[in-house]
């Protein structure tokens, strides 16, 4: 049995047109005294058809039509005295599938209803139609996008990137459009959380360079690769913030953005040891904050590699904290030499943990491969770089700070190439 709402607007009688309807053998669910009741009504009711009588509609008719057909489309019949052409458009336009000027008669209520039945029929049809070729277009521009990404990261041609995603599609039975956006997302997150981990290790590097201009050491040189570093972190801001979603992650980027700004504007002076506690503090702030994004992003991006992303920019991390930390003992004496040390020595059992785990991952590729055997001796290098500054001071002394300078940057070189390999790597990419 078909059933029907009923709305009624002004001093319209219900009777009559309940009685002709249930006698068409429609089961009337319910009789609204307004239309402003209409759309609740029909979430509750969930009717066949909904029929209104209003002798005189407004404005207010139309915009509850509209909401009904977005909320709880269903066929809608109107009869109305309202004989204004410009009113019947705006009946059509709304959602109303039989606007029925100068009343019914019980005798045209089951042709009209069978009318606006195929009007809706026909206009759902036509919605999921679009709907249909809306995704297919939505889905070939992501396929574009993604072959762009795979071109970009294997370095393939059109056909091959096109060749990778329909395997990736027939193995995982998806549709193409559903890979495609997988990678997209999967290449989204792992920029993201590259450009967040080198902030970590920016925040290191930055006190290392300043500690070796204190220092006396090529004053030219490290000045450059200090500025080098601010213009990277203001770069990786910048791009972090244009594409995180503010809601989401902008309680995190709001603090690193902060911190930097005081950050940046105490590099600016020329280097004096009195400045040096409270550049280290910053510094360390701009790491946790850091921190904090980086594992909110790993999290959020739902893809298990990124997990190897992040441990290799952490390795970054740790490469230029345990530089700088070594030059803080070289340039300190008593206590905090002491202090320095077991940082030094936290530092380093924590980087040869997150080499182990990256050399015991079971994907792999010869170029990942050798970028950590050389990331291995780097790592040789750099520990005993840091043995060699903290021996007694000599003549040689600039010569050995500059070592462990030129160790530090080289390991950092091969975390940067491995960052960038697992980035683009078919693993990550395709999750």
């Amino acid at each position: 049995m078909t059933s029907a709402l009923v709305f009624l607007e002004g001093s319209a009688n219900p009777q009559p047109l309940v009685n002709d309807l249930e006698a068409c053998g429609v089961q009337v669910l319910a009789v609204l005294d307004a239309g402003s009741k209409l759309v609740q009504g029909a979430v509750r009711h969930a009717p066949d058809l909904v029929i209104g009588e209003v002798p005189q509609p407004g404005d207010a008719l139309f915009e509850v039509t509209k909401t009904l057909a977005s909320v709880a489309p269903c066929p809608v019949i109107v009869f109305t005295l309202d004989t204004d052409a410009a009113r019947t458009e705006r009946a059509v336009a709304s959602g109303i599938h039989a606007w029925v000027v100068n009343g019914y008669g019980a005798q045209r209520l089951r042709p009209l209803m069978h009318l606006a039945q195929a009007r809706f029929k026909r206009e759902q049809a036509l919605l999921d139609e679009l709907k249909d070729v809306t995704t297919r277009f939505e889905e070939r521009k992501a396929v574009e996008r993604a072959k762009g990404i795979l071109m970009s990261a294997r370095q393939v041609s059109d056909d091959a990137a096109f060749e990778i995603l329909r395997t990736a599609s027939m193995h995982s039975n998806q549709r193409l459009g559903q890979v495609a956006q997988h990678i997209i997302q999967s290449a989204h997150f792992a920029e993201g959380l590259n450009r967040a981990g080198q902030l970590r290790m920016l925040s290191q590097r930055l006190v290392k360079h300043w500690l070796l201009r204190l220092s006396g050491v090529q004053a030219t040189r490290h000045q450059a690769l200090q500025a080098d570093s601010v213009q990277r972190i203001d770069a990786n801001l910048a791009l972090l913030g244009k594409n995180l979603s503010q809601p989401t992650f902008g309680d995190l980027l709001k603090p690193v953005v902060d911190t930097w700004k005081r950050l940046k504007k105490a590099l600016m002076a020329e280097p004096a040891p009195e400045q040096l506690a409270a550049i280290d503090a910053l510094a360390e702030q701009l790491l946790q904050h850091a921190e904090r994004l980086t594992a909110s992003l790993e999290s959020a991006g739902s893809v298990a590699p990124l997990r190897m992303l992040n441990m290799a920019g952490r390795q970054r991390m740790l490469s230029q904290r345990f530089a700088k930390l070594a030059l803080l003992g070289a340039l300190e004496t008593g206590g905090p030499l002491q202090q320095r040390r077991a940082e030094m020595e936290a530092v380093r059992q924590g980087f040869e943990q997150g080499l182990a785990y990256l050399n015991g991952l079971p994907l792999s590729t010869p170029d990942i491969r050798r970028t950590l055997e050389d990331a291995t001796e780097g790592w040789q290098a750099l520990l005993a770089g840091a043995d060699h500054v903290h021996r007694p001071a000599g003549r040689d002394r600039l010569l050995r700070l500059e070592g462990l300078a030129a160790a530090s940057e080289s390991l950092l070189d091969n975390f940067e190439t491995l960052s960038a390999q697992y980035e683009r790597s078919m693993q990550m990419l395709m999750g």
